[in-house]
C-alpha cells in the first residue's frame, strides 16, 4: 500500500501516488476468489470510478482483466509482473508507453 510510496517512488522520481484502502474480505470477496476473481479487483474499480488507471501485481489475471473490460468505463491497464524476478525493464517500458499513449 503506502509503502511504494516509501520504498519505490523516491526510486524512480514519481511522486507520491494514490493508495487504495482495501477493505476487509466479504463474503462478495470469496464468492469472486471462488470464480477467479481478485479480491482487489472489485475495490479498485470502485476506487477508480471510471477514471484511468495502472494495475500492476503478480497475482492478476485475464479473469481480472476481463471483469475490468466489462465493468470500467475508463482506460486501465492490468499488468502482472513474475514475482521472481519483480519489475524488469520490459514492465516499465510497457507502463511508459501505455502512460503515453492518446487516450
Amino acid at each position: 500500500m503506502a509503502d511504494a510510496n516509501e520504498c519505490i517512488a523516491p526510486r524512480l522520481g514519481l511522486p507520491d501516488l494514490h493508495v487504495v484502502a482495501w477493505p476487509d474480505p466479504s463474503d462478495e470477496d470469496e464468492r469472486d476468489a471462488r470464480a477467479g476473481l481478485h479480491w482487489k479487483t472489485r475495490s479498485l474499480l470502485r476506487w477508480a470510478a471510471g477514471r484511468a488507471f495502472a494495475w500492476v501485481d503478480d497475482e492478476v489475471t485475464d479473469t481480472d482483466r476481463a471483469w475490468t473490460a466489462a465493468h470500467h468505463g475508463g482506460r486501465a491497464l492490468i499488468h502482472r509482473v513474475d514475482p521472481r524476478r519483480g519489475l524488469a525493464d520490459a514492465d516499465f517500458t510497457l507502463l511508459d508507453n501505455w502512460l503515453r499513449a492518446e487516450h
